[in-house]
């Protein structure tokens, strides 16, 4: 390796998550054990992205369900929180460290992506200051363990996509979706609920009881949606209610990857496996994010 290589700093370990090696191997090791592998090996998962503390053990039922000796390349496809993107785009460092170990950026899939011309480039200051991927990169070394030397990750940063982008970028992505070898993460949080600046968002159905209730009520009905792989569903149920669901336009991106390969017969299955909230809401001073795990199947 040459000393000119481009790598990006785990730059949330220490806050969101510990940066003790051990520490955080334990912890996964922790979560990854209270969870049950139902439906591997998934050729996708949609994983939440907030601290540790709140998510981590949700997150474990999604990266439960990960067949590491088939796994030769991992998508990881998160939102942009910080950076206004109307497309995708690609990090330009060459390696991702985590305090576990560093994953290596698939060139080959990154040099046929830049040929589309679909994608622009980020600062490595905007990929550090992006949490949204980093947070699965821990999960995604501790699935990947017993095979650490035998597979890359191939990170994208989502923008605010309209319907028709999502539209070509699943179509565009199709075809790795298609490829057993490869698995999809797919980085959300769903409802971010309360009055505080950032959420603005306070939608309540007081038929539900408290709302809390009402708030995993919304979220549910939107998890079912994408569990029967439509995106013009969750496209009409996110203009209904728009659930602040932050991950929606990667989501929208593999529900239309996924249409394109039924079209070729394809079979696959999405199921939910764990729901939770960071806190319960019972005021209208309260706030909370929920968080969902779960996974695509191809049968």
């Amino acid at each position: 390796m040459s000393n000119r290589m481009v790598c990006r700093e785990a730059s949330h370990a220490g806050s969101w998550y510990t940066a003790s090696g051990s520490q955080l191997n334990a912890q996964l090791e922790g979560w990854l054990s209270q969870a049950q592998s139902t439906v591997k090996p998934a050729r996708a998962i949609i994983a939440p992205h907030a601290g540790y503390t709140y998510c981590g053990a949700c997150a474990a039922h999604a990266y439960k369900q990960v067949d590491p000796s088939i796994t030769r390349r991992v998508f990881i496809l998160g939102p942009s929180h910080h950076v206004p993107l109307s497309r995708c785009a690609l990090s330009p460092a060459e390696v991702y460290r985590t305090p576990l170990y560093d994953l290596r950026i698939d060139q080959k899939v990154y040099a046929d992506l830049w040929k589309t011309g679909m994608f622009e480039r980020m600062s490595l200051q905007t990929d550090e200051d992006e949490h949204s991927i980093e947070m699965h990169l821990p999960y995604t070394a501790k699935a990947m363990e017993s095979h650490k030397d035998e597979f890359s990750i191939v990170p994208v940063l989502v923008g605010a996509l309209s319907e028709s982008k999502e539209q070509e970028y699943g179509k565009l992505l199709s075809k790795y979706l298609a490829d057993p070898s490869n698995l999809f993460i797919i980085s959300s949080d769903f409802c971010h609920w309360g009055k505080r600046q950032r959420f603005r968002y306070t939608y309540y159905d007081e038929s539900q009881g408290e709302i809390y209730r009402s708030i995993e009520h919304l979220d549910k009905m939107g998890m079912g949606i994408i569990e029967q792989l439509d995106p013009i569903s969750f496209s009409n149920y996110l203009k209904k209610y728009h659930n602040t669901i932050c991950g929606r336009h990667p989501i929208g991106v593999l529900l239309n990857a996924v249409a394109e390969l039924k079209k070729s017969g394809l079979d696959m299955n999405f199921s939910f496996l764990n729901y939770a909230q960071s806190s319960q809401c019972r005021n209208w001073q309260d706030s909370s994010v929920s968080y969902a795990a779960g996974a695509l199947t191809v049968h």
